[in-house]
């Protein structure tokens, strides 16, 4: 037996149940339309994830620094992206910065990247800084013991233990970029969210169908970043010295 249709129950005005038929052919429409928007999606993630990350390192890096401005100045940074909404934060970057400033950042792409990644950067720096922290000074002690300076203390001691204990943080904020991404749909860029709601702008009765596809992308799309929280979970223990 071949499905050619679903049923959408739908309570009418005078409140009485119907069913609504769905037609195979249309989810096929609508999933098709979607898959357009599938690419800007994933690049946004990607790239932003990259930039995010290089923030995170030189945010919480500049958080333990010595020299008291750099450390207020990073303390500043942080404290602003993450005490302020993402949505403004967009908004800011790409109306406001060309409007008040005349500072044009190339296209609506950059304005979006440059906004999540200084959001969740801000937000992953703070694991960084935790993480260097918290290996066990022991190994501070040792290190200084084999006269390592303070720069080889971090990259062959400290960091790869505080690397492996940042790694679930880190895959729970690449999931949490993943849905950020629907928000770059309110600049203007074709992503999957923005190409459903064109479709249900002429096409307003298949506006529930419309948004449960987009949930099921999202969620094929988090599964393998799912997977790798999990993977890193296991990595987190191993190779890290304790008190």
């Amino acid at each position: 037996m071949i499905i050619t249709q679903f049923h959408k129950i739908k309570r009418n005005s005078t409140g009485l149940i119907k069913k609504e038929v769905i037609p195979i052919s249309q989810i096929g429409e609508i999933f098709s339309i979607l898959l357009q928007g599938l690419n800007i999606t994933i690049t946004i993630l990607v790239t932003s994830a990259f930039f995010s990350f290089l923030v995170a390192f030189l945010a919480g890096f500049g958080r333990l620094s010595k020299n008291i401005f750099i450390r207020k100045f990073t303390g500043f940074f942080v404290e602003i992206f993450r005490g302020t909404s993402l949505i403004i934060q967009l908004f800011w970057f790409f109306y406001a910065l060309p409007i008040l400033f005349g500072i044009e950042l190339g296209s609506e792409f950059w304005a979006c990247v440059i906004a999540i990644s200084m959001n969740y950067g801000a937000y992953m720096s703070e694991t960084v800084r935790g993480s260097i922290l918290s290996v066990a000074h022991g190994q501070t002690e040792a290190a200084i013991a084999l006269n390592m300076s303070r720069f080889q203390r971090m990259r062959i001691v400290i960091l790869p233990q505080a690397v492996r204990m940042m790694l679930p943080e880190f895959g729970n904020y690449l999931i949490q970029m993943l849905k950020a991404t629907s928000l770059i749909s309110l600049v203007g860029l074709a992503d999957i969210v923005y190409k459903g709601q064109l479709y249900t702008n002429t096409n307003l009765s298949s506006t529930p169908t419309v948004y449960l596809l987009i949930l099921v992308f999202y969620f094929i799309i988090a599964l393998p970043l799912i997977g790798l929280t999990k993977w890193a979970e296991k990595q987190s223990s191993k190779g890290v010295a304790s008190e």
